[in-house]
């Protein structure tokens, strides 16, 4: 019933009540049978836009009437209201109703002196209903809040940077599965970091103030979120742990749900195992329930009423009508164990039902069942003298009535809600093959996994490459080995460069799943595949002192049919091993799938946990569950919840039905044919590390870098970097070059003794008083033009000139470190006693004769380097010098 609050108990004029939509409140008084108790009413207010009209659920108490006025005061704004919540050992606190009071819901988070304000708006007017909930989440980090500015060439934020991103979708992916089914109004949930502290992390802290946000806003959804992080240092378990405190963790654990459930969980280690993450994990819910109790009494204090009434749901008679048409020919479309074929099949039955449903027309069964329906027709007897009263009529006076059949009416429906119930359709018909059946599309068990082969060194000019696939799933994964010029820079929050020499790129063009895309940069999907094998393989590496390349791995998925990021996993292991990277050992990864409600289809109302899961599976199903990890421990997992979430037991289930996956995988990762190499490829560069004195880096660097370049320029070397701790890695793509460089720096940071003798030493340049001599490359002493001879000269061109080679001795060095050297002292004339007492040392008797040219067989490419007969990964060898070559990689010893 439409009600005018002033005319409320009279009908008013047409005139005035079309003025009123232009001016004033309406309030709508209903009863909502089934999704709330009969007993309850939801008054609501029809509020006049642009476009169109909007309708929004009001307080009770607050259905006075507000004018539309324009101006910026008429608008109600709540008061700030806020409130401490534990969290771990200390608390956060929480505000609304200060910033951003103008948005549906907002809410600032504050954790130290990190702050994270959150933001929850829609739309005013309903999209297209779809498959996908229109729900766009943005984090961004604005580096005020650190009190600094970007390192770039551009200044203000722009672009999301790939952990903003990674965070995103921290956010993003708990919030889905809370979000009503049939809210088309677009959702935009915003995140900033307003102030950070470097101590206390914003992502779990985003999390947590984008769930509050949600459940303060009008956007109707099932539950509160909230995250948190666990960390573990030692036996103890964390719960947001410091910055400082994660250094030393074993774990980093990102956890969000429910009071009542998990919703998603993405964490890392270092081969924990089951038992210690599943720990983890009860103390993530255990914080998690706390700050949702709390969150619900804020809600009931300050939250706005739910847009309930805006949710539009497809008739349920139609998912009955989808089933008659279409039941038998899905069945059989499911069986088919190709996907594309399958799809195809999908798509031509889709297409058959919509078209009857929304253009033919559908009749259903039960409604011709029992034939025509016999209505009575009236009319009236134009003749009554001409009536004839027959069998089956009854004469009623002027009126007769006689029986005539009737065929049901066809029921029309919007394409949408077709399409939205022939995918439920689809998935309760693949959840049922696989309950009752006990068999999946593919054939398989609950338990199986697919076929797998792999092939190593399929691309001759990479460092490493490997083909890997599993079932439908292929990925071309391609290591390639540089120096740390080759390295990813992170610009941060913090003021500090960081620098990573191990990264980990997943790509997934449109090709690999047979259809026609946009190409572009990398998705977000793509970034948090990526991220997620990175951080898979990360334990197996080695640390830089022993392998000091930096490391690119690609995944390119060239195929997928489901667990393309756990392909990347397998294959980038393989990739790292054919480049003869040293890894500590093999990693495999696998998804869980799973399905919850398995009574409704006829089983024992347990969960079944499914492995290996295809991409109808993980459409279809409740839950995408990654682990990647050895026999013994996991390296990284990342969950994904469709349902109201899962329990401790069912997690507890998936993960050791997952370790058993990943020993098959791993098995049949070792019958890779032809296995990798382990060895470095010829086209991969080579790394010298040397260590000098670390007061002594300078000499090599030069004034302005000039030294180090013309080094580079004369020796044709790719790079040479230097560390203020002494250490020194030149990078060439030859041993000649290599060799070269090496003698250069071994001169210039050699410290010379007075009473060295240096030979065959080129005059460089000639003074009035002297002449300066080159005893090595870059480094030169004067010899004074009174020690250049026994006799007197009255100039030094009388006896030499500039390029001529003399035999040279140091007798002196000043405090500034220069040389002063004589070559009368060399001289026969000179006392034979004194010279007897000055032999020439060692070292510089190689630098003034030839560059230093290291032992045979150190630079040797690693294609003729065997492989140790013990299986261990990595093999070193000592030279005459006591250098120390791993896996083509040379160490002088300081």
């Amino acid at each position: 019933m439409l009600a005018n609050p002033r005319y409320h108990g009279k009908p008013p004029l047409q005139s005035t009540f079309l003025q009123s939509l232009r001016t004033e409140n309406f309030i709508f008084s209903f009863r909502c049978p089934g999704k709330f108790p009969l007993s309850s009413s939801f008054p609501l207010s029809l509020v006049r836009t642009s476009k169109s009209l909007r309708i929004k659920a009001l307080n009770q108490s607050n259905t006075a009437e507000v004018t539309n006025d324009s101006s910026e005061g008429s608008q109600y704004v709540s008061k700030p209201y806020s409130v401490k919540i534990p969290v771990g050992d200390r608390h956060i606190f929480v505000e609304t109703g200060h910033i951003g009071r103008q948005a549906s819901g907002s809410v600032s988070v504050t954790d130290g002196e990190t702050i994270v304000y959150a933001s929850c708006c829609l739309a005013d007017v309903p999209s297209e209903p779809t498959d996908f909930y229109p729900l766009s989440v943005h984090y961004q980090e604005r580096f005020s809040a650190a009190g600094r500015t970007s390192g770039g060439f551009f200044k203000r934020e722009g672009r999301a940077k790939d952990h903003e991103v990674l965070i995103c979708r921290l956010i993003d992916r708990p919030l889905r599965p809370t979000m009503m089914k049939g809210f088309y109004h677009e959702t935009q949930v915003l995140s900033w970091v307003l102030s950070y502290d470097g101590l206390h992390s914003p992502d779990s802290l985003a999390i947590t103030a984008s769930g509050i946000a949600v459940a303060l806003s009008e956007v109707p959804h099932s539950k509160t979120i909230a995250g948190v992080r666990i960390g573990l240092v030692g036996d103890k378990y964390i719960v947001n742990p410091t910055t400082k405190e994660m250094e030393e963790s074993e774990l980093d654990l990102v956890l969000a749900g429910t009071d009542t459930a998990i919703l998603m969980i993405e964490g890392f280690c270092n081969f924990l195992p089951e038992e210690k993450v599943l720990k983890a994990v009860e103390i993530g819910q255990d914080a998690v329930r706390v700050i949702c109790n709390e969150v619900e009494a804020l809600v009931k204090k300050c939250g706005k009423p739910k847009m309930v009434e805006a949710i539009k749901l497809p008739p349920p008679e139609l998912f009955r009508h989808v089933e008659e048409i279409a039941g038998d020919e899905l069945v059989n479309a499911l069986q088919l164990k190709n996907k594309i074929p399958r799809r195809k099949a999908l798509s031509a039955l889709e297409e058959k039902v919509i078209t009857i449903l929304t253009e033919k027309g559908f009749v259903s069964k039960d409604e011709t069942f029992g034939g025509a329906e016999t209505i009575p027709e009236l009319f009236e007897d134009e003749d009554e003298e001409e009536a004839l009263v027959l069998d089956g009529e009854v004469d009623e006076g002027d009126v007769h009535i006689k029986p005539v059949s009737r065929k049901p009416i066809p029921k029309f429906f919007s394409e949408v809600d077709v399409k939205l119930v022939f995918k439920d359709v689809t998935s309760k018909f693949l959840r049922r093959r696989i309950v009752e059946g006990g068999k999946r599309s593919d054939g398989r068990s609950s338990t199986g996994i697919r076929v797998i082969n792999s092939e190593c060194g399929l691309l001759p000019r990479a460092h490493g490459s490997t083909l890997f696939t599993r079932g439908e799933t292929q990925a071309l994964a391609v290591v390639t080995l540089g120096d740390k010029q080759m390295a990813q820079r992170i610009d941060n929050l913090v003021d500090v460069d960081e620098v990573k020499r191990f990264y980990l790129q997943y790509s997934f063009p449109p090709s690999c799943v047979g259809e026609v895309g946009r190409m572009g940069a990398p998705s977000r999907r793509e970034i948090g595949h990526g991220m997620l094998a990175e951080r898979a393989l990360e334990p197996i590496l080695p640390s830089e002192d022993d392998f000091p390349y930096t490391i690119r791995v690609e995944s390119n998925i060239t195929e997928s049919n489901g667990s393309s990021s756990m392909a990347s996993v397998c294959g980038g292991c393989l990739a790292l091993q054919d480049a003869g990277v040293p890894v500590k050992g093999s990693i495999a990864g696998i998804a869980m799938g799973m399905v919850l409600d398995t009574q409704e289809f006829g089983g024992d109302g347990q969960p079944l946990i499914l492995s290996d899961i295809t991409g109808s599976e993980d459409a279809s199903g409740d839950m995408d569950f990654k682990v990647a990890g050895n026999e013994t421990g996991i390296t990284a997992f990342q969950m994904d919840i469709k349902v109201g979430g899962v329990t401790l037991s069912i997690m507890e289930q998936a993960l050791l039905q997952a370790r058993d996956g990943r020993k098959q995988i791993l098995a049949e990762m070792a019958k890779c044919t032809p296995p990798p190499s382990r060895k470095l490829s010829e086209h991969a560069p080579l790394i010298l590390v040397m260590r000098v004195k670390p007061e002594k880096i300078n000499m090599i660097i030069g004034s302005g870098g000039k030294k180090v370049k013309s080094i580079i320029e004369e020796t044709g070397v790719e790079s040479i970097d230097t560390q203020s701790n002494g250490v020194v890695k030149i990078t060439a793509r030859d041993l000649a070059s290599l060799e070269k460089t090496k003698a250069i720096i071994l001169n210039l940071t050699m410290v010379p003794k007075i009473g060295d003798i240096f030979r065959n030493c080129e005059i460089k340049s000639i003074v009035a008083f002297g002449a300066f001599v080159e005893i090595a490359p870059g480094r030169e002493g004067l010899c004074h033009i009174s020690e250049l001879s026994s006799d007197f000269l009255a100039k030094v061109e009388d006896a030499y000139n500039v390029g001529d080679r003399v035999d040279v001795k140091l007798i002196e060095i000043n405090d500034k470190g220069q040389l002063r050297l004589s070559v009368r002292a060399l001289l026969p004339e000179a006392s034979s006693e004194k010279s007897a007492k000055q032999q020439p040392n060692t070292p510089m008797k190689e630098a003034g004769s030839s560059p230093i040219s290291p032992p045979k067989g150190i630079f040797r490419r690693a294609a003729k380097v065997e492989p140790p007969k013990d299986g261990s990964k990595s093999s070193s060898v000592n030279d005459k010098e006591g250098n120390r070559m791993v896996n083509g990689e040379a160490k002088i010893g300081s």
